[in-house]
């Protein structure tokens, strides 16, 4: 299928059409591959991107807010950067294009773009549901990723770092991982722009854990200032199996990061923590959709927002209680600190509960700095400056430290604090 733009079309909107027909002759995949990435395409021209006439995108409208989409270029020369933590194992990807790499103990990995070629990925990149812009975007035009098995019983002694790297133009990636029962595993997805220009990243991450699994998944998005990143993680937790999800947005001028988290296995534990750090003219949209489908779950979550300048940022988020879902134990929490008058940030948070033994609540704050906490301090010989940015600092740093393992907590504290000591 050759898609043809029309007057319609935004800028952006034709220009991903326009990119899809220069590359569909090199885009990998089978018949079966090409023939849902020609459907998905085919959506994205009648429907044209998201607008906030669409529910879940109402505080996110990118067709308005993607004004334009760097052309597809060629692979810069990009050097893995340094682990997040001393003695990871590191799987990178340089302009979306994955390196052959040897696994730690315990894990199988293949090229995302094999399973393109040989069709068994046709099945999983279809769009998550009838909004799943990013889903369409990204199953489009993804061309590798890794595909990552780690195996029943196995323990990660160390983590697993998936470093993507990109300059400036078009990556599209994509993530299955399944983590076998009774497996333990700690994985850092980590997104980096380098370079000053232009990209536009879409990435989708799809977590499977087995029962009885413990994982640890960081994702850490510091895209450049001009990038715009559309993140999403999709994830089914078995039976005992148990999940801390933590993500970090410290980059990036648009980006939307979506969670899609099933739990479908009883006994099953969801740990949900993110940190937001907003500044300048940028937009960062964080959407959690999570559906307790099962009894005896317990889920919490914890987002806090940091907001700098004319930065705008969203938090929706949505808990679904299936009436079969008895004895559910769920609770959300978002909490922002809005330092500047010209910032903006909106929450919408959600229970959607159709059973009747559950705990579930939701609660969210939007405030500036407690004057007597500055006051405390200042009295104390700090100076008022110094003493803003420790307290703002500690508000976020207060989550993660949840991680409990130094090394981690140390290495993300360390990034947190940069980038405050440039926006503060």
């Amino acid at each position: 299928m050759n898609i043809q733009t029309t007057n319609r079309l935004t800028t952006a909107e034709s220009a991903l059409l326009d990119a899809y027909n220069a590359q569909i002759g090199d885009l990998p995949g089978d018949g079966a591959v090409l023939s849902v990435r020609d459907r998905l395409l085919d959506e994205l021209k009648t429907g044209g991107l998201p607008t906030r006439r669409i529910e879940s995108w109402h505080y996110t409208d990118l067709r308005a807010l993607l004004r334009a989409v760097p052309a597809v270029q060629p692979a810069p020369s990009l050097s893995a950067v340094k682990p997040l933590v001393s003695g990871a194992s590191v799987l990178t990807l340089r302009q979306g294009a994955a390196d052959a790499a040897t696994a730690p103990e315990g894990v199988t990995v293949r090229r995302y773009a094999d399973s393109l070629v040989d069709g068994t990925a046709a099945e999983g990149l279809r769009e998550a549901s009838a909004d799943d812009a990013i889903g369409r975007i990204n199953g489009s035009f993804v061309r590798d990723g890794l595909v990552l098995e780690i195996a029943d019983g196995a323990e990660l002694a160390a983590p697993l770092e998936i470093q993507s790297l990109h300059g400036a133009g078009q990556v599209h990636t994509r993530f299955p991982v399944r983590f076998g029962a009774g497996s333990k595993a700690t994985v850092i997805e980590r997104h980096r722009g380098e370079g000053d220009e232009a990209a536009l990243v879409s990435s989708i991450s799809a977590l499977t854990l087995g029962d009885g699994a413990e994982v640890t998944w960081i994702v850490l998005q510091e895209q450049g200032a001009a990038d715009t990143h559309l993140g999403q993680i999709r994830v089914e937790l078995g039976a005992d199996a148990k999940l801390r999800l933590f993500v970090v947005n410290a980059g990036g001028k648009l980006v939307r990061q979506e969670l899609r988290i099933t739990v479908s296995g009883e006994g099953s534990e969801l740990t949900l923590r993110g940190v937001n750090l907003l500044g300048g003219d940028t937009h960062t949209d964080v959407t959690l959709v999570l559906d307790h489908n099962v009894p005896h779950t317990n889920s919490t979550e914890i987002i806090r927002n940091v907001i700098f300048d004319r930065a705008r940022g969203v938090f929706q988020g949505m808990i679904r209680v299936a009436q079969a879902a008895q004895k559910t134990d769920a609770k959300m929490a978002c909490n922002t600190l809005l330092l500047s008058d010209d910032a903006d940030f909106s929450v919408k948070p959600e229970l959607e509960i159709f059973a009747d033994d559950v705990l579930c609540g939701h609660g969210a704050t939007v405030a500036d700095i407690d004057r007597n906490h500055m006051y405390y301090m200042m009295t104390r010989g700090v100076p008022e400056k110094t003493a803003r940015a420790m307290l703002v600092y500690a508000f976020v740093a207060q989550i993660v430290e949840e991680l409990e393992e130094e090394s981690l907590v140390e290495a993300l504290e360390g990034i947190i604090s940069a980038w405050l000591d440039r926006h503060a």
